[in-house]
């Protein structure tokens, strides 16, 4: 008889003898299952979620990084530690409840290689023992062994002492934050058995929910082919990453990525890793979030071999295309466009991007600056401030850039300092018109568009 069979045998003489048909009950009442009503709690007695970090860790529960080999996992986990540790965002994380004890396992990595990676992130950010006090614990598998779960020739047995100590140490500790890294080191099952992985990880939740802390499991992915990770892309069963409410996914700046971002240089892209939380079924979504891998000179070199340089997680943010302009030159490319006949497509030889570099003094054999031209352009189409029509240049139908919802000079500063960045702009007469009863508010940079109400742009002429 197959094992489940055997079990499900099992469950039924358990049923049976506890149940006594002549009263319709049972004879050990802790062991009914029961409906429990809906007590109906007042909404602001609901305790809340205590987030750690950012959305990221949350107390009491699990979370995922899912990431491939040679990625920066292990420079990310430590960065975040330091980070919790010392109460410092210097990752340009919210730490909602300052400094947190935090405990981080790596199942892989020496001693010595883990005393390089918290150095060379410590001397990045200026942070030291006088930061994090007492509250930082780094341990290796190497010296430290860790297993949770073996499978046996029933199935799989839950190492319970191992939890037990644990939780003990989590306690007797004050732990908030614990990193195991890798997850599959941490275990002796084969991780392509859902059922199996699914109450190991359930396990590693009931340690979570029993102590409140945060716990992060760190976890592989499959062969990716040079695709982009996603959550259900980690190696083996899915039953982690469905346990886990949080799954971060790291992955490296893709090509597309570097042109838009005007990164030339392929070994600056390579710095630079792309974090997402792929699950946030307990926080708002996020954009992403962007970490640069910056070497650090640890400065133990003898004189006679060099220092060793290690990389150290730095918040990373891409550069901003309205960075330096203002409604002024919005305005001016509008007039540009105005006055000539211009291509939407950067194919063609008479592409609008060309009147837009040449209004803003960019030089579109830079990449860089051509890239920021197109971002530029696809910014003003999404806010209206341009659009795109179609026309029959004598040959053929084609679609051509053309003014939107035009910037009203009567409201842009004359300061001779420069522009200052202008609030509420009503929309311009056009050169060729003589009224217009839209109106429109220009943010800062001459980037973002949302209607005004007619009373409050007059209010702003006045």
């Amino acid at each position: 008889m197959p094992d489940w069979q055997e079990r499900l045998a099992e469950l039924e003489r358990v049923n049976e003898d506890r149940f006594e048909p002549e009263t319709g009950d049972y004879a050990d009442e802790t062991q009914r299952i029961r409906a429990t009503p809906f007590g109906w709690p007042d909404p602001a007695k609901i305790p809340r979620r205590r987030w750690l970090f950012g959305h990221w860790l949350l107390r009491g529960e699990v979370t995922a990084i899912v990431a491939p080999g040679g990625v920066g996992k292990s420079t990310f986990t430590a960065g975040v530690a330091l980070s919790l540790a010392s109460g410092q965002d210097f990752l340009d994380k919210a730490l909602p409840e300052g400094a947190c004890t935090v405990w981080l396992w790596n199942l892989e990595d020496d001693r010595a290689e883990l005393d390089r990676q918290f150095t060379a992130c410590s001397l990045r950010h200026a942070v030291g023992p006088q930061d994090c006090g007492s509250r930082l614990y780094v341990d290796s598998g190497l010296d430290q062994r860790l297993c949770t779960a073996i499978e046996v020739e029933r199935g799989l047995e839950i190492v319970e002492p191992v939890y037990a100590n644990l939780k003990a140490e989590i306690e007797a500790r004050g732990i908030d934050v614990l990193t195991v890294d890798p997850f599959v080191s941490s275990h002796e099952i084969d991780e392509n058995a859902n059922v199996l992985i699914d109450k190991v990880a359930k396990r590693w939740k009931r340690l979570a929910s029993e102590t409140q802390c945060s716990i992060v499991l760190v976890h592989h992915t499959k062969k990716m082919g040079g695709r982009e990770v996603r959550a259900e892309d980690s190696r083996g069963a899915v039953a982690l990453i469905n346990a886990a409410r949080s799954t971060l996914v790291l992955n490296p700046m893709s090509n597309e990525e570097a042109e838009r971002f005007g990164i030339t240089e392929k070994a600056e892209r390579r710095t630079i890793i792309r974090v997402d939380d792929d699950k946030p079924n307990r926080a708002p979504p996020e954009n992403a979030w962007w970490m640069k891998l910056e070497s650090v000179d640890l400065g133990n070199g003898d004189g006679l071999q060099p220092s060793d340089h290690v990389g150290a997680a730095t918040h990373w943010t891409p550069p901003d295309p309205f960075d330096g302009l203002n409604t002024r030159d919005l305005y001016n490319v509008q007039l540009a466009i105005d006055a000539g006949a211009f291509a939407e497509n950067v194919q063609s030889k008479d592409w609008a991007g060309s009147a837009v570099a040449e209004t803003l003094g960019f030089d579109l054999e830079d990449r860089a600056q051509k890239e920021r031209v197109k971002s530029l352009i696809r910014t003003w189409k999404h806010n209206g401030a341009l659009k795109v029509e179609r026309r029959h240049d004598g040959k053929r139908e084609r679609p051509y850039l053309i003014v939107g919802e035009w910037v009203d000079p009567t409201t842009l500063s004359t300061s001779q300092s420069g522009v200052e960045k202008v609030e509420k702009v009503g929309v311009a007469v056009p050169p060729e018109h003589h009224s217009t009863t839209t109106f429109l508010k220009v943010g800062g940079g001459g980037g973002g568009l949302t209607e005004a109400s007619e009373s409050e742009v007059e209010n702003e002429r006045a």
